[in-house]
């Protein structure tokens, strides 16, 4: 842990004894050597360069410091296995708790891509079909499974597949009640196509729902009975969940917003795929390794997974269904397979998922040619404004689309 980071803490306990400060700032210590004798081999980069893993420490606390995100957690693999794995800054500023890597953080859109790889194993196995309209699926009239009155009187609807879903080409809008071109919320709106399904990307939350609802039903498992028999027990995220566990209180993250102000914690009270998953940055780093390292998917399935499946020209990925477009994106081939995004880069193929909320932000990248990847997840507002130079510095990944993603660095003015 960086002198930053020790002096953080302290600041919240100069009220306490100094015996008792003396205790806490031995126990910092001792965790931080801990921590790092857990990552002493130094990092490979994509370009076959290393880092040390001091060195690692020195660019994540400079750069919260200078963002002002209050905290982070990291994890770093090479040749499919875990070799760095640290968390940095608060778990709670007001109770001055720190972060570690068993920590409780909200997931957001991580979720789409367990959800996603759910779905994959579902085909695997003969139980979906990606290409056959989910209205083949239907034990009971499209209404009944949610807030589909206005969908249902359009006959397009018809004509989405699981593919389109996972795809995000659906034509339905992110979240039913926000405005698709302004980003604001109008509950005025409701759930319906904004476009012929299939014929152009646009990132659809309630694509994932009208999927998982439908599945549900059709498969008669709940998604967090699907969920914990096709990846969570596999993979042994046992700390992971589409829905709050009691479990979690005893350790787990409170967000802060842009200003530092505090968000409180994320209980999802019911399993969403798009959106509800609660996860610690040891078990999501797990589910990349397993990923990565192809397990619970055939070769073919896995290569069908990060296929680029549609093109994106959008200048950015939100709002999302903006108008303009662009040709920025071309050299890396920007597109979208099934519930990740793709990349073309002198690596070879990448995929990578964001998961973006008020007060949370994660982003996980992989290269499975050089059986590499990173996951970072951010308790803080301000955590994407790093993520360009740290994927630069730490693993020499040059290709995220951050423009798209709208990273905008803490340095640079957002747009």
């Amino acid at each position: 842990m960086s002198q930053y980071l020790i002096m953080q803490r302290l600041m919240y306990t100069k009220q306490q004894p100094t015996l008792m400060r003396s205790y806490l700032l031995f126990i910092v210590l001792l965790t931080n050597l801990t921590v790092f004798g857990q990552n002493r081999a130094p990092v490979q980069r994509l370009d076959d360069t290393q880092i040390a893993t001091d060195g690692i420490d020195t660019i994540v606390s400079r750069l919260m410091r200078a963002a002002k995100v209050d905290g982070l957690q990291l994890a770093i693999i090479n040749n499919n296995n875990l070799v760095y794995q640290k968390a940095y800054g608060f778990k709670d500023k007001a109770q001055g708790t720190m972060l570690d890597t068993n920590t409780i953080m909200y997931a957001a859109s991580f979720s789409k891509a367990v959800f996603a790889y759910i779905n994959m194993r579902l085909v695997q196995k003969g139980l979906i079909d990606l290409d056959k309209p989910l209205v083949e699926y239907l034990k009971k009239p499209l209404h009944e499974y949610g807030n589909y009155e206005e969908l249902e009187k359009d006959e397009r609807w018809k004509k989405i597949t699981p593919r389109m879903c996972l795809n995000h080409t659906t034509g339905l809008p992110n979240v039913w009640w926000m405005n698709v071109t302004t980003g604001m919320r109008d509950t005025t709106l409701r759930n319906r196509l904004y476009f012929e399904p299939g014929s152009r990307y646009a990132y659809s939350g309630e694509g994932f729902k009208l999927l998982q609802r439908i599945e549900q039903v059709y498969l008669g498992k709940d998604l967090e009975t699907l969920a914990r028999e096709e990846v969570f027990a596999p993979a042994g995220m046992q700390r992971t969940s589409y829905i709050w566990q009691s479990a979690f209180d005893a350790n787990a993250a409170t967000g802060y917003d842009k200003e530092g102000k505090p968000g409180g914690k994320v209980r999802s009270g019911s399993a969403v795929g798009a959106g509800s998953m609660l996860t610690t940055i040891s078990d999501f780093s797990r589910f990349i390794t397993y990923v990565l390292s192809g397990k619970g998917l055939s070769r073919t399935t896995f290569r069908e997974m990060i296929r680029p499946q549609v093109r994106i020209n959008s200048i950015y990925e939100f709002p999302t269904m903006l108008e303009e477009t662009t040709h920025r994106d071309d050299k890396i081939n920007l597109s979208y397979g099934l519930g990740w995004g793709v990349i073309k880069t002198p690596y070879g193929p990448a995929f990578f998922k964001g998961g973006h909320d008020d007060c949370w932000r994660n982003y996980t990248i992989s290269f499975p040619d050089k059986k590499t990847g990173i996951v970072i997840m951010c308790n803080s507002g301000n955590g994407e404004r790093i993520f360009k130079e740290l994927l630069e510095k730490l693993i020499g990944d040059t290709f995220t689309p951050w423009e798209w993603d709208r990273f905008t660095p803490y340095n640079v003015q957002a747009k």
